[in-house]
């Protein structure tokens, strides 16, 4: 049986290819990069046009891939890329428009302005988690600021990859927008070309490969990356609506979220019953007991078989060193079925508190005092999302202010991710930069700074060399304002 595009490995024929398509999107990028406000809608509105007309086609690939529900597909899949289209469509001229700045006293005589234009050739290197949001979106705001763009979907969400080739082939003429397939031998070709920009979404560890390659060319680098993300349930939390939000942001997509909570950190006092609700929860969502879960036309499935056997480690590891199963059921290898489970009793030595899970599992662990939380939280690296629930907005803020993180949530999950007027990235071994929408258009683009002079000002003639004394006393009298 042939192997699935996807899942080739990179020929000499095809890095010869993705070469020249290269060098046709640096040559062609003159035209593009002037391209008006009108035309980069029109291609905004096209793109949009066509993820709703393949609606179906879109639902059949996740379907195939890891049997994502339908409705979660519309809901997280196609509402956010026909949402950022229409957006960053309709404030693009705003963005686009050059931005005055005021004047300083050392710079009288003058005006300037800030100028947006694209960085040039940008590579986008895209997940398999939610392969069209995270490879669509993005090439929204790098088609809205102005570049030419290489897209490598990934191999672990084959159909997924086909369609959004298909998709990008009806829309884009590959001097503009090109996509190629492969495994991760295709990435690496790619990230030996001189791009001016790169934007990965993926892993922490792949994130420092792909930056030590784009430091060979001194591209710059937009990393969406993940991390442990932890939720914080305080002692005047409501319990209910925890349990709600902690479920919903951590069982959807079958926990292959990078922004999904990680482990969850409650006061001792609300343990019990926060389980207890998780588990209400969850068979709200699901059913009734396992089997309904695995029936379920609402929960998805793992990915591949790597990313299973690795879940199935991590909840051995768990148990191995003590964790207790206070809710779970059966695996099922061949459907690659993992059910929502939550663990209790974690210590912090189990892999599963060391690693990001990516996956339905939870652990939970209990404070006694808010400060031990915080520590829990601030002795690992920092994260791509913080949630906390609690009623005391003092107790909030002395989270916010005693952490650090790529974004999060008070009393709810996931919801910055897709808020338009607020920026997404992470912090420190999260991410580096921002995204999506405004913040996206920025990162696509280069703010060039521009100072007109409208009329000299005779007085900085007397700075100029020869430095003598009549300077230096202009300098002693005029710098205690600077």
């Amino acid at each position: 049986m042939t192997p699935h595009p996807s899942a080739m490995p990179c020929t000499p024929e095809l890095a010869r290819t993705m070469a020249e398509v290269f060098e046709r999107q640096r040559r062609h990028h003159a035209a593009i990069r002037n391209r008006t406000v009108r035309e980069r809608r029109r291609q905004l509105i096209r793109l949009r046009e066509a993820v709703l007309d393949h609606r179906e086609t879109i639902r059949a690939a996740l379907w195939a891939d890891f049997r994502k529900p339908p409705l979660e597909v519309d809901l997280t899949e196609i509402a956010p890329v026909v949402t950022e289209a229409r957006y960053v469509a309709r404030h693009l001229a705003h963005w686009m428009r050059p931005k005055r700045v005021g004047t300083a006293l050392t710079h009288l005589g003058t005006r300037a302005e800030i100028r947006y234009e694209p960085k040039g050739v940008v590579l986008l290197l895209s997940p398999w988690n939610y392969p069209f949001t995270l490879t669509l979106a993005p090439l929204v705001t790098a088609i809205a600021a102005g570049n030419c763009v290489i897209v490598k979907p990934s191999e672990f969400a084959p159909n997924s990859a086909r369609t959004i080739r298909r998709i990008i082939e009806e829309v884009f003429d590959p001097e503009e927008v090109a996509v190629f397939e492969g495994d991760h031998t295709v990435a690496e070709a790619l990230l030996d070309l001189p791009f001016d920009h790169i934007f990965f979404t993926g892993s922490p560890r792949v994130g420092r490969l792909v930056m030590e390659a784009a430091a060979r060319h001194l591209a710059s680098v937009t990393l969406e990356l993940g991390g442990k993300s932890p939720t914080v349930v305080d002692e005047t939390a409501d319990v209910e609506q925890a349990a709600e939000k902690i479920a919903w942001g951590k069982f959807t997509n079958a926990g292959q979220t990078c922004i999904a909570p990680d482990y969850v950190l409650v006061h001792r006092s609300l343990h019990d019953a926060l389980v207890a609700a998780l588990r209400e929860q969850i068979e709200a969502f699901y059913g009734p007991d396992p089997e309904a879960w695995r029936q379920s036309d609402s929960y998805a499935r793992i990915v591949n078989d790597r990313h299973f056997e690795r879940l199935r480690h991590l909840y051995e590891d768990a148990l191995a060193h003590g964790a207790r199963e206070a809710i779970g059921g059966p695996w099922i290898a061949a459907e690659r079925f993992v059910p929502p489970t939550v663990l209790t009793q974690v210590p912090d030595e189990a892999a599963i508190m060391q690693e990001e899970i990516f996956g339905p599992l939870l652990p939970v662990q209990v404070f006694d005092h808010l400060d031990e939380a915080l520590e829990a939280i601030n002795r690992r690296p920092k994260p791509l999302a913080l949630y906390v629930f609690a009623r005391d907005d003092r107790r909030v803020q002395h989270v916010l202010n005693h952490t650090s993180a790529g974004g999060g949530c008070v009393n709810d999950t996931l919801l910055h991710f897709n808020h338009p007027d607020l920026p997404f990235g992470g912090v420190g071994p999260s991410g580096i930069g921002k995204a999506y929408r405004y913040h996206g258009f920025l990162a696509f683009s280069n703010e060039r700074p521009v100072v007109y002079r409208r009329f000299d000002f005779p007085l900085l003639r007397r700075l100029y060399p020869p430095y003598g004394e009549q300077a230096q006393r202009l300098i002693d009298r005029f710098l205690p304002f600077f």
